[in-house]
């Protein structure tokens, strides 16, 4: 059955190499099921966060191992969950009632045009118009983004009034705890210990276990409350919660919103599906990955059932390179991984009482390796634009803590740069639509202030 399934002798494999890179593959990203949370709990209910992580990754990850046959796992992206939480609803839409409502029904749009595109090869033609330092520039950015915010988050990094930001205080526990985790995460990469990211986590947490016993920490609870059950009904306080009604009365910036989610996924999704397919020895002499199509129908599928159930954005993870490393090469790692987060949903009370100042070194980790991006940009470039578009993308991001706004300048750096080289010709159409869409946004700022 599972050899006619996943092609398991056809890709030189066996089920116990396939299940054994499943389990890596779930080690090395489970820590999402505590970040997640822990992100867009601030705008939502955390408990039905995580069931819906947890359902849609499933979901989202099984289309993967059974519809495409390759190993990658998909889950709710970083910088994804951030910008719906900190720069939409905490920004754009503070002044909203549950603004996390118009985010969901953004999401869920943008699930459906990514179903539609992905149906026609539309994706495929979008990606290779996008200039390729512009890719780079926009992955390290939100690299940047991703860890500004794991360092804030444990107060690493703190608000100032005379210099904007300042270093956090040492002798605060949070900012102790959330250095050391992340020291604790490189030591075991380095020594290539199966599952790091999440393993730094759980030690940080245990080490926050130990600060609260002892009346360090006494901000919050940091021991599991098992007392309340596994409230796997709380998912009932974020499913199909959409706000169509807002959508329809503001239609320029509820397409601006859903626009950033789609483009900025494009990115998150492509880079990691080629960046894994490469590893795994999955491309083809063209360097093409063959049934792409259907690569993109999973994540496109996947962020559908996450909207409808309550959470963010869901891509493929950099991190199904673990379980590539561990020899899986079909769709059989990714099922592994699938079940593994329907197993998670009755371990809902640990993941939940992690904090914020554990997940954080996660956070600035996976940052980290995204950042690594920048040195693909090629800053010795004869075309100008191209250089220019990546570098505000890089600088824009973490300085207005937001993924749109870097986006924003990225794209419209390089097209009014473009023109002024004499060389619109080489703007393909649709990057001409992409600049149109955001100097709309900037025209619905500019009236929001007025």
């Amino acid at each position: 059955m599972l050899e006619k399934v996943f092609k398991l002798k056809e890709h030189g494999t066996d089920v116990k190499t396939e299940v054994l890179a499943g389990l890596t593959t779930f080690l090395a990203m489970a820590y999402i099921l505590a970040v997640n949370p822990s992100i867009l709990g601030t705008v939502m209910d955390p408990n039905g966060v995580f069931v819906a992580t947890a359902v849609a990754s499933a979901i989202a990850t099984f289309v993967m191992a059974f519809w495409a046959n390759y190993p990658i796992a998909l889950s709710a992206g970083l910088g994804l969950n951030a910008y719906f939480a900190y720069t939409v609803c905490l920004g754009e839409l503070a002044g909203e009632e549950d603004p996390w409502r118009i985010c969901l029904t953004a999401v869920f749009v943008e699930g459906l045009i990514f179903i539609v595109m992905s149906f026609f090869k539309f994706r495929e033609q979008i990606i290779n118009s996008i200039p390729q330092n512009l890719k780079y520039g926009i992955s390290a950015g939100i690299g940047l983004f991703i860890a500004f915010i794991g360092l804030k988050g444990a107060n690493v990094i703190v608000a100032d009034e005379s210099t904007t930001l300042a270093l956090g205080s040492f002798t605060r526990a949070d900012v102790v705890l959330c250095l050391v985790g992340l020291m604790i995460i490189v030591v075991l990469v380095h020594y290539n210990v199966t599952g790091a990211v999440l393993i730094g986590i759980l030690c940080t947490w245990i080490l926050g276990m130990i600060a609260q016993a002892t009346g360090w920490w006494t901000e919050s609870n940091v021991f599991p409350d098992f007392s309340a059950g596994l409230q796997l009904g709380a998912v009932a306080n974020t499913a199909f919660k959409f706000n169509f009604g807002w959508a329809a009365t503001h239609i320029i910036e509820f397409i601006a919103i859903t626009f950033s989610f789609l483009y900025v996924d494009l990115f998150d999704t492509v880079g990691t599906v080629v960046g894994v397919a490469d590893k795994a020895g999955l491309l083809d002499k063209d360097g093409n990955l063959p049934r792409v199509g259907r690569v993109f129908m999973s994540d496109a599928v996947g962020t559908v059932a996450g909207s409808c159930l309550g959470t963010s954005t869901v891509t493929s993870f950099v991190e199904s390179s673990a379980g590539v490393a561990a020899g899986g090469k079909t769709g059989l790692t990714a099922c592994v991984t699938g079940v593994m987060f329907l197993v998670s949903l009755v371990l809902s009370p640990i993941f939940l009482a992690i904090p914020s100042f554990a997940t954080s070194p996660a956070l600035i980790y996976v940052g980290m390796l995204m950042v690594g991006s920048a040195a693909k940009i090629k800053f010795d470039s004869d075309d100008i634009a191209d250089v220019l578009g990546a570098y505000m993308a890089l600088l824009m991001m973490p300085l207005s803590y937001s993924i749109a706004t870097g986006i924003m300048f990225s794209v419209i750096t390089w097209v009014v740069a473009k023109v002024f080289e004499g060389k619109a010709k080489d703007i393909q159409p649709v990057m001409w639509v992409v600049f149109v869409l955001f100097v709309l946004r900037i025209v619905v700022l500019i009236t929001n202030f007025q």
